[in-house]
């Protein structure tokens, strides 16, 4: 699939239906700009960044008014109707050209070594299938490429991992829209063949009681120089 540069306004094409969630997370995340400090947080993950972007989970379209103006485009992939509604209206305001796109993590739409950077922000969480969406990462990303990562997992200590276990075994992925608490983002882009840069630890909110979901980490990792193509177009 070939994507047009510019702003796409086509809203089409389910592969994940979480309705409730989806209002529920628009809410949250939007209060949690100011109050949790994200807006902070997408400001610093973002920065620096060069070329053509592929975001993966774009949500509502958040991160969009961070992206620096060196960004010549973003191809954003969101499955969820609601939150790819809300990104298409972030995209018309954003300062860089934007396309929100239907798609899955694990089969993306777009052509191989196509792009620059790929972001994931708080998006391994609630993939299906953690190591072949990390392939297609490899796949559409140019060697050399680099991920841009803000993801929360596992942490704590042995009571708080053993309750982010039980959790995601019982009621959390029902309410949270297929979320997991209990995954390891830096150790699934290492076993992806992903090369691991400088990464930080960190709770979100930063001040507060720590919950099974404060658990963060941001950082870099690129698709190695050499490595063979990863897939077809």
């Amino acid at each position: 699939m070939q994507l047009r540069s510019g702003r796409s306004t086509k809203v089409d094409r389910d592969t994940v239906h979480h309705p409730l969630f989806a209002r529920s997370y628009a809410r949250v995340s939007v209060a949690a700009e100011t109050r949790a400090g994200m807006a902070r947080v997408r400001r610093r993950l973002l920065g620096g960044l060069s070329g053509r972007v592929i975001e993966i989970g774009a949500g509502n379209g958040l991160n969009f008014a961070h992206y620096p103006g060196t960004v010549s485009e973003i191809v954003a992939i969101e499955p969820e109707r609601a939150l790819r509604a809300l990104a298409v209206e972030a995209a018309l305001r954003a300062q860089v050209p934007v396309d929100v796109v239907p798609g899955a993590a694990e089969a993306l739409p777009v052509k191989s070594e196509a792009f620059d950077a790929v972001v994931l922000s708080l998006v391994l969480c609630s993939v299906r299938d953690v190591p072949r969406a990390l392939a297609e990462l490899r796949r559409v990303l140019r060697p050399g490429g680099e991920v841009r990562f803000f993801e929360h997992g596992r942490g704590g200590g042995r009571i708080m991992r053993l309750t982010q276990r039980a959790l995601d075994r019982t009621v959390w992925p029902p309410l949270a829209g297929g979320c997991h608490m209990a995954r390891d983002p830096v150790g699934a882009l290492r076993e992806a063949g992903f090369e691991l840069g400088p990464y930080r630890r960190m709770l979100m909110p930063e001040k507060g009681p720590a919950l099974p979901t404060s658990f963060c980490v941001m950082g870099a990792a690129w698709r190695p120089r050499g490595d063979a193509a990863a897939g077809g177009s």
